[in-house]
C-alpha cells in the first residue's frame, strides 16, 4: 500500500511539474554571457540532475572502486563484484545505459561487457567527478539513456598552474583485508608548458565477512547445512592494482595543445566461484595462451586455489586540443582523442588460460561553442571504433567490430523568468560480427528542459526528452556460458532499438541554513532490453536471455541539509538522504525487474573543530523482495560509518593530514542486491581504516 502511494505521489508531482512549467509566459529575452570552461555540460544551471564529487568530500568517500566511491550518493547504487569491480548504477539504470567517460572520452575498457569486469579508473588520482541522473544521449551517445559519469584526471592541464610543483601523496591501510594502498600526484609548469603525473599501488588479501559467504535463502534452496558455509573471509576478493600515468600541455593564448599516456596492470579474484567452474578445471585448453597465467602460480595463496582470477593490461593515450576564440562567430573549440589498448585474461584455478579477452578501441568527439544573438549553442560531431574478441573455451561471445558515428547541437537561452535547454542528436551504430550477420542501427536523441528560479530561495528544473540506444554487441551475440556470474547467456540478433521518454522535476531550496533537494522522475521504455532466466540448463548452468519488452522505472531522491550552529565559520551540518526506484517490465505474470535497488534512508552528521573534521553517516538499506523470476530476495541491512580526520600545517605550503575510518561498524551482514553475486558473496564485515595524506 506505501509503494502504490509513494509512485501515485510521484505520477502526479510530475504532472503537476510539466503543466507548471508549459504555463509560463513568455517574455523578452535577457541575453546573457555564458563562458564554459571545461565542457557543456559544466555548470549549476542544467535542467538535468547533476551530482558533482570533489575537494574533501571525495577525499572522504574514495575508496577501492568507482561504483562503491559514488553508491552513497542519492539514486546511485553500485554492483560489485567483490571489492576489486564496481560499475555505478543511476536510477536504477546500470551497465551500457550509463556511460562512465575519463574526461570526457569513454573509458574504452570492456566494464559494460560483464559484471566481474572492472571500470579502469583508479579514485585515488581522481580530481573531480561529474554525475548526471538522466539521459546523457545529446552529448555523450546514444547508450546513456540511465546516465553520465565523467570523471575528471586532470592529466591533460589546461591552464600553467600558479606554483611551479605542487600535489600530493597518501597511503591507507585497513585491517579487513590486510589491504594497503598508496597514490601520488604531481602537477608543475612554467612559461607555457604544464605537465601531471600520477602513479596509484594497491593491494589486498580476502576480505573478512560476518560468518557466510553464501546467503540463507541459497543455503535453504541448497539444503545445506550452515556449518557448512561458515567462512572467516570471501575466497577470491584478493586483488593487486598498478597504475601510472603522465600528460603534459602547451598552453598560449590561443588555446592549448595536450597529450598523456597511461597504464594500468592488476590482477584480482573472482569470488562466487561455483561449483560449475569445478567441472571445467580438469578439462583441456587450446592455444599458445594455455599457460600464460603460470606465472601468477603462489601468489595471492590465500584463495588462488580455490576461485579463478582476472589478469588485466590496459595502455591508453589521450589528445586534447582546445582552442579560444578561433573565429569571430565561434567562441571556443575542442577536439578530443583518446585510444586504448586494453586485454585481459580470466584463469583457471589451476593456473590455465580460460578465456582471453581484447579490446582496441578509440572514440573521438569535436565540439564548437557559439553564440547567435539569442541562444549559447553548442554543436559537435563523435566517433568511435572498437574491435572485441574473447577467444577461449569459456568465451561467451564472438568477435565483434562495432563503430559509431553522431552528430549532435545543444542550445541555451534565457528570458527574465525561465531558461530554457534544448537538444538533438542523430547516431549511427554499425555491429560487424566474426560469424553472424551483421547489424545497422539508427537513433534519434531529443530533449528540452528549464531552470526556473520561484523565488531568491527556491528553483525548479524539468526535462522531457525522447531517447534511443542501439543493443550493444553483447545483447545481440551473446552464446555461451560465463562462468564468473554463473549463467548461460544467449543473446538475440533480431533485437531492435530500446527507446525511451523521460519525464524529470527537481525542486531545489537553499538559504544560509538549509538545502533541499528533490528529484521526481518517470521513464517509459519502448521495447526495454533486459536478461530474463528462462528455467531452462545449459553446461549445468541457468540460461538468461535477451528479451525486449516495454518498461517503467519511477523513483525519486531527496537530499536535506542543515547548519545545526556554527563556530569560527565552521558548521556542524546534519544531512538525511532517501532514494526510491520502482522497475517494472510489462508482461503477464512477474514484472519485477532483475537487480532493482532497494529503497534506502540516510542520516549523517558532519562536524569540524579547528585541524578536527569528523563525520558519521547511518544508512539503512531495505529489503528487496520484489524480485524477478528465479531471483532470489536480499534482506535490510544497517551501514554505519564514521571518519575523522586531523590536519596539521607544517608551513605555509605543506600540510600533513592523518584520518581513521570505520565502515560497517555493525558488522552486519550485507548484501547488495544489484551484485550478480549478491548470494555468494557479502560485503566486508566491521572494517578500521587508518591513513595519512600530504599535499604541498
Amino acid at each position: 500500500m506505501c509503494k502504490k502511494l509513494l509512485k501515485s505521489f510521484l505520477s502526479i508531482s510530475l504532472t503537476l511539474t510539466a503543466i507548471s512549467s508549459a504555463s509560463i509566459t513568455y517574455a523578452e529575452p535577457s541575453i546573457e554571457t555564458i563562458t564554459i570552461i571545461a565542457h557543456p555540460l559544466s555548470g549549476e544551471s542544467l535542467s538535468q540532475t547533476i551530482d558533482i564529487l570533489e575537494g574533501a568530500e571525495l577525499e572522504r568517500k574514495a575508496t577501492t572502486n568507482i561504483g562503491a566511491t559514488l553508491s552513497k550518493q542519492p539514486g546511485i547504487h553500485s554492483a560489485p563484484f567483490g571489492n576489486a569491480v564496481g560499475r555505478p548504477i543511476i536510477h536504477g539504470l546500470s551497465g551500457a545505459r550509463v556511460k562512465i567517460m575519463e574526461d570526457r572520452i569513454d573509458t574504452l575498457d570492456l566494464s559494460v561487457t560483464s559484471g566481474d569486469h572492472a571500470v579502469s579508473i583508479e579514485p585515488f588520482i581522481v580530481e573531480r567527478i561529474e554525475v548526471l541522473k538522466g539521459t546523457g544521449t545529446l552529448l555523450y551517445g546514444s547508450g546513456a539513456i540511465g546516465g553520465v559519469v565523467d570523471i575528471h584526471t586532470g592529466r591533460i592541464p589546461h591552464h600553467i598552474p600558479k606554483k611551479s610543483l605542487s600535489g600530493g601523496i597518501e597511503t591507507r591501510y585497513n585491517d579487513s583485508a590486510n589491504a594497503n594502498t598508496t597514490s601520488m600526484k604531481l602537477n608543475g609548469g612554467k612559461n607555457h608548458f604544464a605537465w601531471h603525473l600520477d602513479a596509484t599501488k594497491k593491494d589486498s588479501d580476502n576480505y573478512k565477512i560476518p560468518g557466510f559467504a553464501e546467503s540463507s535463502r541459497l543455503r535453504a534452496l541448497e539444503g545445506e547445512s550452515d556449518e557448512e558455509h561458515m567462512s572467516d573471509v570471501l575466497p577470491g576478493s584478493f586483488f593487486d592494482f598498478e597504475s601510472a600515468a603522465v600528460g603534459g600541455s602547451y598552453i598560449q593564448d590561443w588555446g592549448f595543445i595536450g597529450l598523456s599516456v597511461s597504464r594500468t596492470d592488476a590482477d584480482y579474484g573472482l569470488p562466487g566461484h561455483s561449483e560449475h567452474e569445478d567441472e571445467h578445471e580438469g578439462e583441456e585448453h587450446e592455444g599458445e595462451d594455455e599457460h600464460e597465467g603460470d606465472e601468477h602460480e603462489g601468489e595471492h595463496e590465500e584463495g588462488h586455489g580455490e576461485t579463478p582470477i582476472l589478469i588485466l593490461k590496459q595502455t591508453r593515450s589521450d589528445f586534447e586540443l582546445g582552442l579560444k576564440d578561433p573565429f569571430s562567430t565561434i567562441s571556443s573549440i575542442n577536439l578530443r582523442l583518446g585510444v586504448n589498448d586494453y586485454a585481459h585474461q580470466e584463469i583457471e584455478p589451476n593456473g590455465e588460460v580460460a578465456t582471453r579477452f581484447t579490446n582496441k578501441a578509440w572514440e573521438s568527439r569535436a565540439e564548437a561553442l557559439f553564440d547567435n544573438g539569442s541562444w549559447s549553442n553548442v554543436v559537435g560531431v563523435q566517433h568511435s571504433q572498437r574491435k572485441f574478441s574473447a577467444l577461449g573455451e569459456e568465451a561467451f561471445i564472438q568477435p565483434v567490430d562495432t563503430k559509431e558515428s553522431a552528430l549532435f547541437w545543444l542550445g541555451e537561452r534565457s528570458f527574465s523568468s525561465i531558461d530554457i535547454k534544448a537538444g538533438l542528436r542523430v547516431n549511427e551504430t554499425q555491429h560487424k560480427p566474426s560469424i553472424a550477420a551483421d547489424r545497422n542501427f539508427t537513433n534519434y536523441s531529443a530533449s528540452i528542459g528549464s531552470v526556473i528560479p520561484i523565488t531568491d530561495h527556491w528553483t525548479i528544473n524539468t526535462i522531457i526528452d525522447y531517447s534511443s540506444r542501439a543493443p550493444v554487441a553483447e545483447e545481440l551475440y551473446s552464446e555461451g556460458p560465463h562462468l564468473t556470474t554463473n549463467s548461460f547467456e544467449r543473446g538475440n540478433i533480431s533485437l531492435d532499438s530500446e527507446s525511451a521518454i523521460n519525464l524529470s522535476a527537481t525542486l531545489q531550496y537553499e538559504d544560509e541554513r538549509w538545502s533541499a533537494s528533490v528529484t521526481t522522475y518517470q521513464t517509459t521504455f519502448s521495447d526495454f532490453i533486459y536478461q530474463q532466466a528462462t528455467g531452462e540448463q545449459l553446461d549445468d548452468l541457468p540460461v538468461f536471455d535477451y528479451q525486449q519488452n516495454d518498461a517503467t522505472f519511477l523513483g525519486a531522491d531527496i537530499e536535506l541539509a542543515a547548519k545545526l550552529f556554527q563556530q569560527t565559520n565552521k558548521p556542524i551540518q546534519l544531512k538525511a538522504l532517501f532514494d526510491f526506484v520502482d522497475a517494472e517490465v510489462d508482461i503477464s505474470g512477474n514484472q519485477h525487474l532483475p537487480r532493482t535497488p532497494p529503497t534506502r534512508y540516510g542520516l549523517g552528521l558532519e562536524a569540524q573543530w579547528g585541524r578536527f573534521s569528523g563525520s558519521i553517516d547511518y544508512l539503512r538499506v531495505d529489503d528487496q523482495l520484489d524480485t524477478a523470476d528465479l531471483e532470489l530476495a536480499t534482506d535490510a541491512y544497517n551501514d554505519l560509518s564514521a571518519y575523522a580526520e586531523f590536519k596539521h600545517a607544517l608551513n605555509d605550503t605543506v600540510a600533513l593530514t592523518s584520518f581513521l575510518q570505520g565502515k560497517n561498524l555493525t558488522n552486519d551482514e550485507q548484501r547488495v542486491h544489484t551484485s550478480f553475486i549478491k548470494d555468494f558473496a557479502p560485503a566486508p564485515a566491521r572494517t578500521i581504516e587508518v591513513g595519512f595524506r600530504l599535499v604541498f
